[in-house]
């Protein structure tokens, strides 16, 4: 079998370590690219750089921004006093796409696995408890889902907040979310249900 140009190789194996990009879609990718106007190559190439020059995470909530804090964070017409915390930024968008709630975010970076693979360390827990010292916050949302992790990171944080802000109301998302699903992938009546019919933990 007739080896791949170098260049081209350096481009398939790069795209072939994207989420759902196995060497053939890698391959048909790249060999897309060529077909292109050199000005279309080069604009792809330009924005892919301009998005690791410029954006950052929110120093606030966690999310990815181009301006520190982030729009929501600074937004002055947003609720102060209610957090909503979700596992990641497409849990986040996912929410703030419904246009249902006001209040302020945090994103933890990730959720602690049963088999104990994902220590709490690899979360943003100073950045929370940084979060939640200035006394703004009166109500945590846990907007994590209905996974195993899900539930497991829920009890962990519930425990941690009721140690540390004990007259914290705590709260998670209710009806609406099956067993074993994600916040990024529920529709918005689903999450507009979710968050109207929330409960608090026990």
């Amino acid at each position: 079998m007739q080896k791949l140009p170098e260049s081209l190789s350096a481009v398939v194996e790069q795209l072939a370590r994207l989420p759902g990009l196995g060497p053939k879609s890698a391959l048909r990718a790249a060999m897309t690219f060529l077909r292109w106007p050199a000005t279309e190559t080069r604009r792809l190439g330009a924005a892919i750089f301009e998005l690791r020059e410029h954006l950052h995470l929110c120093g606030s909530c966690g999310a990815i921004s181009d301006t520190d804090p982030c729009a929501i964070c600074s937004d002055p017409a947003r609720g102060r006093d209610v957090l909503c915390v979700t596992a990641d930024w497409d849990s986040l968008l996912c929410i703030e796409d419904g246009g249902f709630y006001s209040g302020q975010y945090f994103i933890l970076g990730g959720l602690l696995a049963p088999t104990g693979d994902r220590a709490a360390e690899n979360m943003n827990l100073e950045r929370l408890d940084a979060r939640l010292a200035g006394g703004e916050i009166r109500e945590v949302i846990m907007a994590l889902g209905t996974t195993v992790e899900a539930e497991n990171t829920e009890a962990f944080l519930c425990a941690r907040l009721r140690r540390e802000h004990p007259d914290m109301l705590l709260s998670r998302l209710a009806q609406g979310i099956p067993l074993c699903s994600e916040v990024k992938f529920m529709d918005r009546d689903t999450l507009r249900q979710s968050l109207k019919y929330r409960q608090a933990l026990k």
